[in-house]
């Protein structure tokens, strides 16, 4: 479904027309129905001729209700632009029109209200008037419909026209996040607190577990409605009344947002691109008591010009903006400044970063992903996309790294592999990062935990000591002389076997156990150990460690003084 806001003037007639498009009254409090005019928001359906269907927020125009305005059109996707031809273009229509377009929003449909009270004349002046106030903004070449809504005049046009408007506007995005700005809360009886908004980045579902912004306020989805119909799930681009569990009406309010948890960067300093209105009379500088407009959420905010110290009517610059208290934003994302002190609007514009990392003085904030990237030098896939709004592929692991940082580290490591020599760099000794890094190695293979340069091969082949040992089987020497690294990786890979202190080498006693087999084939009550000794013609010293080992290992079973043959021992020939 698509949502669209109305805008205009006061009293030229948008609640009537809503009513005759809809068959709902927007006008919703009994102090508007009093005075006939428009205080809050106020919300209404229709099915277009096609069948679509499209949400109406219908929004007050009277300049003292323009923060309620502001929370209506946080979230539309396209405007039905209202202007009376008793009276043509006001002040407030100037403001409506501004404030739309500093949104970001990009399409319209005109109605030209109240055509049943004037001539054919001046309904082609009122025309003609329109026509020259929206030239060079996103209305201009918007359809004009003349209408009159209580006799129902050009209701059918309008409503082809809005038919028309919802192919330009296309699809709402769906980025897996959803976020809803709260613009009413209530509590009906035994229902528990419910709030309203319009749903944006994607669904809601019974059941999900959320969070309410600012303060991460952990809440329920208990039920789910859109234009009154029980749902169990909505999708973005709709009106949506959620019965939350977990949070008295009183605590939640139109400002808050409700988010996913761990989807979002929640923020109180963000970088952004602000355009001065042309019509403002002084210049904006960081003097000045401000007010940020985010979704249905008014913010006091500090202002800093990034660059030169003020920015010009007219003028569009970077600014720092500093919040109260941290809300969940994307770059993309548009909103309204207004100065508190003066009461007016000031521009509005782009969040180009969510978490700023250079100082104000030296900051050039885009929405590039690489600039992200540059200033962070290494940051995780999710982070990234709770920074930017973008899916990112890993450059490795979990990491997306600056092409920079990642060619010196990749140096570093290779480096630090070649240093390690023959015998390669045991990975052990690298971090998370510098393992990852390997992985992107081509030149690198890496085998039983070591990293070596090259295809692998065996660098302890024909090791000196080995040969020792196997000239020595049954009084071998010790390791003394040789490097510590290469005594361990030849333990570790089972070329060379230690016992209590003793070396010996694998393929000795693999002769050991057969010489040991044949006999005890010959003595099948076992042998003592200074029968062994004499059979290996070795001394007490190293007797005992290789039976140490034998028994370990099953090839040997000690009773009293003997050993027997066990369950391990080859079967001698």
């Amino acid at each position: 479904m698509t949502v669209i806001a109305t805008a205009g003037h006061v009293d030229h007639g948008k609640s009537t027309l809503v009513l005759a498009l809809t068959g709902t009254d927007p006008d919703r409090l009994a102090e508007e129905k009093a005075r006939g005019l428009t205080i809050d928001l106020g919300f209404a359906a229709v099915a277009l001729p096609s069948g679509s269907p499209l949400s109406l927020i219908d929004v007050p125009g009277h300049v003292r209700f323009l923060r309620n305005m502001l929370a209506g059109v946080g979230a539309v996707q396209g405007c039905l632009f209202v202007v009376a031809a008793t009276e043509g273009w006001k002040p407030q229509s100037e403001e409506h029109l501004r404030i739309l377009e500093l949104l970001g929003i990009g399409h319209g449909v005109i109605a030209l209200t109240k055509v049943d009270q004037v001539d054919d004349e001046l309904l082609e002046l009122a025309v003609l008037d329109v026509e020259e106030h929206v030239e060079d903004t996103f209305l201009a070449g918007a359809p004009i419909v003349p209408v009159a809504a209580p006799s129902g005049q050009g209701l059918d046009a309008l409503l082809a026209a809005l038919d028309d408007l919802l192919i330009l506007v296309g699809p709402p995005d769906d980025t897996r996040r959803p976020r809803l700005w709260v613009d009413r809360a209530f509590a009906p009886t035994g229902t528990g607190t419910v709030v309203t908004g319009t749903l944006t980045g994607g669904s809601l579902s019974l059941g999900d577990e959320l969070i309410v912004a600012p303060g991460d306020r952990s809440v329920r989805v208990r039920s789910l409605q859109n234009h009154h119909h029980a749902v169990t799930a909505v999708g973005p681009g709709n009106r949506v009344a959620v019965n939350l569990g977990g949070i008295a009406h009183a605590e939640i309010g139109r400002g808050d947002v409700v988010v996913a948890a761990d989807a979002w960067h929640h923020t109180a300093v963000l970088d952004a691109r602000l355009t001065v209105l042309d019509t403002l009379d002084h210049e904006v500088s960081r003097r000045g008591a401000y007010a940020a407009y985010f979704g249905s959420g008014e913010f006091p905010a500090k202002v800093r010009v990034l660059g030169p110290s003020r920015l010009a009517p007219g003028d569009s610059g970077l600014v720092r903006l500093y919040l109260q208290t941290k809300i969940p934003l994307l770059p993309g994302d548009r909103f309204i400044l207004r100065e508190r002190g003066r009461d007016e609007t000031v521009g509005g514009g782009e969040v180009l970063d969510v978490d700023p990392k250079r100082p104000a003085s030296k900051a050039t904030p885009d929405r590039s992903v690489e600039r992200l990237v540059t200033e962070r030098g290494w940051v995780t896939v999710e982070e990234l996309e709770r920074l930017s709004g973008q899916t990112i592929e890993a450059t490795v692991g979990v990491w997306v790294i600056d092409p920079v940082l990642l060619e010196a580290r990749k140096a570093d490591v290779l480096g630090r592999i070649q240093e390690a020599g023959a015998l390669g760099l045991d990975i052990a000794r690298l971090d998370a990062r510098d393992r990852d890094v390997l992985s992107l190695l081509t030149e690198v293979s890496v085998e039983a935990g070591r990293a070596v340069v090259g295809e692998p091969d065996d660098p302890l082949a024909d090791h000196p000591w080995v040969a020792l040992l196997e000239a020595a089987p049954f009084a071998p020497p010790g390791p003394e002389g040789f490097d510590r690294g290469e005594v361990r990786e030849l333990v570790r890979k089972g070329t060379v076997i230690e016992q209590d202190g003793v070396f010996f080498a694998a393929s000795s006693l693999a002769v050991a156990a057969h010489q040991l087999a044949v006999a005890l084939r010959g003595h099948p009550d076992g042998l003592t150990v200074a029968e062994i000794r004499d059979l290996f013609g070795t001394s007490r010293k190293y007797v005992l460690p290789l039976l140490g080992w034998f028994d370990r290992t099953g090839m040997t079973r000690r009773r009293g003084d003997y050993r027997l043959a066990g369950p391990r021992l080859p079967t001698p020939e």
